[in-house]
């Protein structure tokens, strides 16, 4: 594959070429003060067919801070409006994030490079249109963390700071993150021209992406409502991964939810360290809306929105017959997950309840989600073993014998080997995620000009499956001070 240099890229604008109702022309604002490089991420690079010297350039941290433009790219600010926390705000759109440019590569995929902390766009309302170092961190490793466990997401190209000041709820120094998907349309990307009774600007947006995203669909008589299917089986199964991981996303809005089934728009999210259904990563959550256990209902809410949108052009009948598949989908890959975290190759009725028994006695003991499972796979089969090691986790031990009991005959029951068991479960429990704390260390020393640990955690992240020599303290359970980090939306 030919590696390009910036200026050889191959642009084809896609969005650009919808009317102009569809978006506002803007480019970005420089920052006053020269940007500069602190991460690129060679394997985004490789999806654009770039070559990975060319972040050495000065005219990277030029374009993709803001201050350079390639003959091209033909900038603009997305509109859409969505229901946040429940209520429908009539506009929103990209009020700090321009669309820079489509890039298509030679295997023939697209590549938007979305620009957030750009500056102010018409959709800004009172926002400064820029991006704190903070959150571009936490949203530049926590995208390619994602993408290391295999769950559909935005990708992150590159991250460029700068000495500008901006303000939130202290003084911090800006930064710019460039994301990178096949397309960065949202629900209410849909709600904002079915709620402005704007039927033709719709009909353009749904066959605007099935022709660019859902092709096979393009001919058929009925290709809303199967549009709409596909959208529903994605984002089903986009959510019970989030849920057999322990992340939780922490803003799930209509105009955060990608209609290609991607996570989209990393701000206050979190992993969880101790077991906790109901666990809230947003402090600003104050009503719990978008807890960990609500994460699967709120996903069939959204959708059940953007299902309205599509009423102009689908029978009722058929888009609700969508809704009514989620959950048995949700529950479907969920179950597909959780069974093959437990080392499990065949389906049976009573895996159901030996989940939620183990479920159960995670929650009563606040047992670390992420370390239990990645031990499981240690688990002895042989009828005298005591797991001790796992035993430890639990405050009632002797329960806990109850469920290894249950557990050891399910796996004699389909003749599991325990060494062949524990090579499939290690590639589905993670070792290494992105904790909060962790995050925060990285970010600490950036604000310090230290980028060391961006760097360790990126290269950390993208293989969090596989034992990685000297880093287990990165697997450890998070010191007290950890669990307990303030997470908002503008984080």
């Amino acid at each position: 594959m030919t590696a390009h240099s910036l200026e050889t890229l191959t642009f084809d604008n896609s969005y650009a070429r919808l009317p102009e109702a569809f978006y506002a022309k803007v480019n970005p604002t420089p920052f006053s003060a020269a940007p500069f490089l602190i991460s690129a991420n060679r394997a985004a690079m490789e999806l654009l067919d770039l070559d990975p010297t060319e972040a050495a350039r000065p005219e990277f941290a030029g374009v993709f801070g803001g201050s350079l433009l390639i003959p091209g790219m033909e900038p603009l600010a997305m509109l859409y409006s969505g229901h946040q926390f429940g209520v429908y705000v009539p506009q929103l759109g990209d009020g700090r994030a321009i669309l820079l440019a489509e890039v298509k590569n030679g295997r023939g995929e697209r590549w938007d490079l979305h620009l957030k902390g750009a500056g102010m766009t018409p959709f800004s309302r009172d926002g400064d249109g820029r991006s704190v170092l903070r959150s571009a961190i936490r949203e530049y490793l926590c995208c390619e963390a994602m993408h290391g466990l295999g769950i559909p997401t935005t990708r992150a190209l590159c991250l460029v700071g700068s000495d500008d000041k901006v303000y939130r709820e202290q003084v911090e120094t800006g930064a710019t993150i460039v994301r990178m998907a096949p397309s960065h349309v949202r629900f209410g990307t849909f709600e904002i021209f079915y709620y402005r009774k704007q039927h033709e600007h719709l009909q353009r947006l749904a066959d605007y992406v099935i022709e660019m995203h859902f092709p096979d669909l393009a001919p058929a008589a009925d290709k809303y409502a199967r549009f709409f299917a596909g959208v529903v089986e994605r984002t089903a199964k986009l959510i019970a991964h989030w849920q057999a991981v322990g992340w939780s996303h922490g803003v799930l809005n209509t105009d955060n939810m990608s209609i290609l089934g991607l996570t989209l728009d990393y701000g206050p999210y979190g992993f969880m360290d101790d077991y906790d259904p109901g666990f809230i990563c947003n402090h600003s959550d104050y009503n719990g809306r978008y807890a960990f256990n609500q994460q699967p209902y709120i996903g069939l809410w959204n959708l059940s929105c953007l299902a309205q949108t599509l009423l102009p052009f689908a029978p009722k009948e058929e888009l609700k017959a969508a809704l009514d598949g989620y959950q048995t989908s949700v529950d479907r890959h969920y179950h597909n997950n959780m069974r093959a975290k437990l080392g499990l190759v065949e389906d049976r009725a009573e895996d159901e309840a030996l989940l939620q028994e183990l479920k159960s006695l995670m929650v009563g003991s606040r047992v670390d989600y992420t370390i239990f499972w990645r031990e499981l796979g240690t688990f002895s089969s042989d009828a005298g073993a005591k797991n001790e090691r796992l035993r430890e986790h639990f405050l009632n031990p002797e329960r806990f014998d109850a469920w290894a009991g249950q557990y050891r005959d399910r796996l004699q029951g389909e003749q599991s080997r325990d060494e062949e068991r524990r090579i499939r479960m290690d590639r589905v429990n993670p070792k290494y995620i992105l904790r909060n704390y962790l995050a925060q260390g990285a970010i600490e020393k950036a604000q310090q000009k230290d980028y060391s640990e961006i760097e360790r955690l990126l290269t950390l992240l993208q293989q969090p499956y596989t034992e990685q020599p000297g880093m287990d303290s990165y697997a450890a359970a998070p010191p007290n001070w950890g669990k307990h980090l303030s997470v908002s939306c503008s984080s």
